[in-house]
């Protein structure tokens, strides 16, 4: 265990999938994500059902304004009152807000507005809900878990994508958008309380002051044991071993909300394994996001594969991603994580590039589910290694910056690749795509903190 933290309550020993604290953790992540995806059917339904398809577009859109603008602020949050208070009220007021709108449309027809202003509050609350959920496995298990709990969070999500869209498509067929709203809030309700049930591992004064200019951390459960004699000087140690900069104790002045940001960004900018991750992690997502969603969909057309050959390779996508997922879960630790994260990028680049010139759906499912394996592992793993390299009271942030290169900028190579399909065809997008997401392989192998970077076991 990390001498970085210190459990509030008795630490079992089991590995994490057979712990009952970190399997309510996951429960509580998989109904909130159930519920997401449901709540992203019903909003659609419903914008299309009350406008026009323009006009839906733009409500589906909305969200990632707050959630791109807020994010890096929603890191500091969630360091400077603790993951689990700012996921739970996240929870919450999400759950209030679906709801609400769900009685409105029982009640009448109001139009577009609510339907945006729900946008607009789940995209708001989404920028401190991401590097709250980011940063809560490192307080609910020991960090020799932290991999194995990446895996099962992996599992999760999988779940959520295949059982969300159905249960949301029911509950429109049931009775329409509003009903599909108030299924996507009681699945949302169901986190909350297996959240509170969860218990935390406080982390030591000395490294809540070291990161956030001496902000308290009220997170942990009551009776909570302080740190031990010497706490600092083992925590500056166990940073500095992992290529961390310790932090600057000269100045004890209480730190801005703008301070801690300062910091977390120099936090990461001086680490010797996160700041390279962090550019491998970007370049390996710039290169995914646009072929394998606005890009298959185009190659799909291409081929005449229609849309359900272009859900068969989903589908494969889908399954080995999963798998991968559950590799890392049942062996809860793969050596030399560094060196096989970029490997995995680089061998999933060539599998991207040559998507484009699979002539058969049949191909092109076996191709995909090789780009699911390797995705699924690279993203498992460089996952991990943040968990396990970021020392927790900073974990918000780390997730935060993590997140808003995933999901802030990522996207935009969407428009990207599909104007670039229509200038130069599928073949040199998908193979220019993939010699992006290469060079996210490159950078991993090539720095060799980075190479050399292990899970701990």
């Amino acid at each position: 265990m990390s001498a970085t933290l210190i459990a509030t309550g008795p630490v079992t020993g089991r590995p994490a999938h057979r712990d009952p604290n970190v399997l309510r953790w996951l429960g509580a992540y998989t109904a909130s994500m159930v519920g997401d995806s449901v709540y992203y059917i019903a909003l659609s339904w419903a914008a299309v059902q009350q406008g026009s398809p323009a006009q839906a577009g733009v409500v589906m859109a909305v969200s990632a304004v707050p959630r791109a603008l807020l994010m890096l602020g929603g890191g500091v949050v969630a360091d400077r009152f603790g993951p689990r208070r700012v996921v739970i009220g996240s929870d919450t007021v999400r759950c209030a807000a679906v709801l609400a709108v769900a009685a409105l449309l029982f009640l009448t027809s109001p139009g577009l507005w609510p339907l945006a202003l729900l946008a607009v509050v789940f995209g708001t609350v989404d920028a401190v809900f991401m590097p709250a959920v980011g940063a809560l496995p490192a307080r609910v298990t020991s960090r020799d878990q932290l991999a194995r709990v990446q895996g099962m969070r992996g599992i999760g999500i999988r779940f959520a994508s295949i059982v969300g869209a159905p249960l949301g498509g029911l509950g429109v067929a049931i009775g329409g958008a509003a009903a599909a709203f108030a299924l996507a809030g009681l699945l949302i309700a169901v986190s909350v309380p297996l959240l509170i049930s969860v218990r935390m591992r406080e982390l030591p004064a000395d490294a809540k002051a070291d990161a956030l200019g001496g902000a308290g951390d009220t997170d942990a459960a009551a009776g909570g044991r302080g740190p031990a004699p010497g706490a600092g000087a083992v925590i500056a140690a166990d940073s500095e071993a992992r290529g961390a900069p310790v932090p600057d104790k000269a100045d004890a002045r209480p730190a801005s909300p703008v301070d801690d940001l300062r910091a977390g960004l120099r936090y990461i900018r001086g680490h010797r394994v996160l700041a390279p991750l962090m550019l491998a992690i970007a370049l390996g997502d710039l290169g995914f996001v646009g072929p394998l969603n606005v890009g298959l969909t185009l190659l799909a057309d291409e081929r005449g594969w229609g849309a359900s050959g272009m859900g068969w390779v989903l589908s494969g996508f889908g399954a080995g991603a999963g798998a991968a997922a559950l590799l890392l879960t049942v062996r809860g630790r793969l050596p030399h994580a560094g060196w096989l994260a970029g490997c995995s990028i680089v061998a999933g680049s060539v599998a991207i590039g040559a998507l484009a010139f699979v002539p058969s759906v049949l191909g092109a499912v076996g191709v995909a589910l090789l780009i699911g394996l390797l995705a699924g592992l690279s993203g498992a793993l460089c996952g991990a290694l943040l968990q396990t390299q970021a020392d927790p009271a900073y974990l918000g942030r780390v997730t935060a910056v993590s997140s808003l290169v995933s999901l802030g900028f990522a996207p935009l190579s969407m428009p990207l690749s599909a104007a670039a399909i229509g200038a130069w065809g599928t073949g040199p997008v998908f193979v220019g795509s993939a010699v992006v997401c290469g060079l996210g392989g490159v950078v991993a192998l090539c720095v060799r903190d980075l190479r050399r970077a292990e899970l701990p076991g």
